[in-house]
């Protein structure tokens, strides 16, 4: 079997090298933005800021991924997925959300080395048994590390199936 780019000398050291220090540029523009979200976040609900959840990444690893609170404390009890319309979603979340704010902490995860700028959007551990046994090739999509934005965002597919999000994952992988 030929390897893969992803398998190699780019996806282990150049990449990774480029992500950390994009990662920590990132972070050192977004630190005055990002505080002021801590605070918005914090002075509208009590709990915590970040949101932590387990995922699961390159080769089936489960780490936690990282994002601003967009939501009232205990939420995810009610049910895992979420639009603006949901009421579990504070007024500081709706804001976040539209500008994507919330996903900044996950550049902790790019700078951790847990996910990277670009591949498959890293998935809840739950979905990813439910989507595999729908389509057994959805696990092909651990073969990379988890993106801070996929393939189907960057051609403005946010709500996708599971099916097309896997070919445009299976696009990227194999680019």
């Amino acid at each position: 079997m030929k390897r893969k780019a992803y398998d190699g000398v780019y996806n282990r050291y150049i990449k990774r090298g480029i992500d950390f220090c994009l990662a920590l540029i990132g972070l050192v523009i977004a630190a005055i933005p990002m505080a002021i979200v801590a605070i918005a976040i914090k002075a509208e609900s009590k709990g915590p800021v970040i949101f932590k959840q387990d995922r699961i990444g390159y080769k089936g690893k489960v780490y936690k991924m990282y994002k601003f609170r967009s939501m009232c404390v205990g939420a995810e009890k009610g049910g895992v997925y979420s639009d603006n319309k949901d009421s579990r979603v504070t007024k500081v979340g709706k804001f976040i959300r539209a500008t994507s704010i919330d996903e900044l902490p996950q550049l902790l995860n790019v700078l951790k080395g847990d996910m990277t700028f670009v591949g498959p959007r890293p998935e809840m551990i739950k979905n990813v048994k439910e989507y595999t046994e729908e389509l057994p090739e959805f696990e092909y999509r651990l073969r990379m590390k988890a993106g801070l934005t996929g393939y189907a965002q960057i051609r403005g597919k946010y709500n996708t199936t599971p099916k097309d999000k896997l070919i445009m994952d299976m696009m990227y992988i194999e680019q």
